[in-house]
């Protein structure tokens, strides 16, 4: 008999944890459901709450266990998480009706999707964990947390105060899970899960398309490889802080932060100058080669061992001697592909450099670097001319384009006014299903209850009387021909015809023909019994014959007949006297 190892042995324990945490949450759902919009935003107070009082400790737990990134901009990614995300989604209505369109008479009420599995990083556990734990919760969504292995601690600990903070306030048991024993089989098992409702997938590309796959509806979010285009309308000090900024904080893991600067000629010294100044330092062609060799895989990846590490570190590794106080290392390149490494998505203080002659030539670059590992994803543009700005805007494949901002702050809407998120979708350009910054909203489905405002088989419209009796105007010689036609078959001569050549003569003499008739004699009978109709054609056939028409109650008359008759005293009402 085959003895399991232990590494097949640690897979079966995490894919029993996954079904065991799903089958938990499942049973949250419904009471979590069923909570008062009051009481979710209770719970989401106090969730927030505790995380920002332990977002110091949190952030050196992470550097700690996985190696990446700066203490200090941990704790600012943790509290923008739990103060500015909080205090976006906190107006949210997630519960009962959340809009009403009286015009259209439509009522939107919203439905929680049901249990969301949420996958975590390494390049930014804690925020992400107590992001995605406030917006499930705020849609009154369970959630089961998938820790990266190189993370889990961290996560878990997260995770461990937001869900006793959340009990405290009220929450189901099994609001908030977590797996502690972290393996790829037993995160694809908690995606696949019958009990998921929907993935939020934060990770590899891999990791994204497997939650793809996993035949639920997933949010997923692509690399970044974001270049930043320097215009010659800029203020270069700024934009040049802007960049280093956006570069170093924590170390440049985020996947909006800058991976390119793509400059205009006519400030390329400026700009040279003003990054060396703020501690770029330019690398030499053989320098550029040394460090690509350390900082790529063959796989044309950024080598996990230099994520999130310091640029002195990073220059250390390729054995290259740069100044004390450098902050970023910059390669100068003349081209973006598998020829060019360094163009890759770095995911640490390393930029790329590029000189335009213009901006149409820099627009051109930074498609070439997007297309090239960061569709969809994010850019920025340092310009005052709002017209090269528009431009941009119009012609980049990414979904934030942040003006004059760091790209790192700007995307998640740390200095920008977009929605507060730490997972920036990618649209359909980087295979995502959505470009937005993902909220809570993205977890509610929205049921629609919409009255009749038109009835669905609608009479046509009356015709009015003298639209009824109007019509084109006949030509002479057709009136003619009828009033020949209508005489004629009442025995009118054609030697007493009007001319057929005089329209007006023959409507005179027409009309005169009608009228010519002796009133009916006083003392005739009615020779038929009482009609059941009476039309004017009737009441003139009558007059001509000098005939009575013999009506009674049940008669039915129409008004025109009713007005030819009384003229020419042709009624006779039964069981009336003469």
């Amino acid at each position: 008999m085959t003895q399991a190892t232990p590494a097949s042995d640690r897979d079966l324990a995490s894919i029993r944890e996954a079904r065991e945490l799903a089958r938990r949450a499942r049973t949250a759902q419904t009471p979590l459901a069923e909570l008062s919009q009051e009481r979710i935003d209770a719970i989401v107070d106090a969730m927030a709450d505790a995380a920002a009082a332990e977002a110091e400790t949190l952030a050196a737990l992470a550097v700690d266990e996985t190696g990446y990134g700066v203490v200090r901009d941990k704790v600012r990614k943790n509290l923008f998480a739990a103060r500015e995300v909080q205090r976006f989604i906190q107006p949210l209505k997630t519960v009962g009706v959340i809009r009403r369109d009286d015009e259209r008479k439509i009522l939107e009420i919203a439905e929680p999707f049901g249990v969301v599995a949420a996958i975590v990083p390494s390049t930014n556990p804690t925020s992400t964990a107590i992001y995605k734990i406030l917006i499930a919760l705020k849609a009154r969504c369970p959630v089961v947390l998938s820790p990266h292995p190189a993370a889990a601690r961290c996560i878990s600990r997260t995770a461990e105060i937001m869900a006793r903070a959340a009990a405290g306030a009220g929450a189901p048991d099994h609001s908030i899970g977590w797996m502690t024993t972290v393996t790829l089989e037993g995160t694809q098992e908690l995606m696949r899960h019958r009990d998921v409702a929907v993935i939020l997938a934060t990770g590899g590309k891999g990791l994204v398309q497997a939650a793809y796959s996993a035949g639920k509806p997933a949010y997923g979010v692509g690399p970044g490889n974001a270049p930043a285009y320097i215009e010659s309308s800029a203020d270069v000090p700024k934009a040049v802080r802007d960049i280093v900024t956006g570069k170093t904080f924590d170390n440049g893991v985020l996947c909006s932060s800058e991976n390119s600067v793509v400059v205009d000629e006519a400030i390329a010294g400026e700009v040279t100058r003003e990054m060396q100044a703020q501690g770029g330092y330019f690398l030499s062609e053989t320098e550029s080669d040394a460090l690509a060799a350390v900082l790529v895989t063959p796989r044309g990846l950024p080598n996990p061992e230099l994520v999130g590490r310091p640029a002195l570190e990073i220059a250390g590794r390729a054995g290259l001697d740069v100044p004390a106080d450098t902050r970023v290392l910059i390669a100068r390149l003349d081209g973006v592909g598998r020829d060019h490494p360094l163009s890759i998505e770095k995911l640490c203080p390393v930029l790329s450099f590029y000189v335009v002659g213009d901006w149409q030539a820099g627009c051109e670059r930074c498609k070439e670097i997007l297309a090239y590992g960061g569709m969809g994803h994010t850019m920025a543009i340092h310009s005052r001319n709002d017209a090269v700005i528009l431009e941009f805007g119009l012609r980049k494949p990414a979904f934030r384009i942040v003006v004059n901002t760091p790209t790192t702050h700007g995307s998640i809407g740390l200095t920008t006014g977009l929605d507060p998120a730490m997972m920036l979708g990618c649209g359909g350009h980087g295979g995502n299903i959505t470009s937005d910054n993902i909220s809570p909203l993205h977890l509610l489905n929205i049921k629609r209850v919409a009255h009749e405002v038109r009835p669905a088989s609608a009479p046509p419209p009356a015709t009015p009387t003298a639209a009824r009796r109007s019509g084109p105007a006949l030509d002479g010689d057709v009136l003619a021909a009828r009033v020949h036609d209508f005489l004629a078959a009442r025995g009118v001569t054609s030697r007493t015809q009007a001319p057929a050549a005089d329209p007006a003569a023959a409507a005179a003499f027409a009309e005169a023909a009608r009228a010519a008739p002796a009133a009916p004699r006083p003392d005739a009978e009615p020779a038929d019994p009482p009609a059941e109709f009476v039309c004017e054609d009737d009441v003139r056939q009558a007059v001509r014959g000098s005939r009575s028409i013999l009506v009674n109650e049940r008669t039915i008359i129409t008004p025109a007949a009713r007005d030819l008759a009384a003229r020419h005293q042709v009624f006779v009402h039964a069981g009336l006297s003469r």
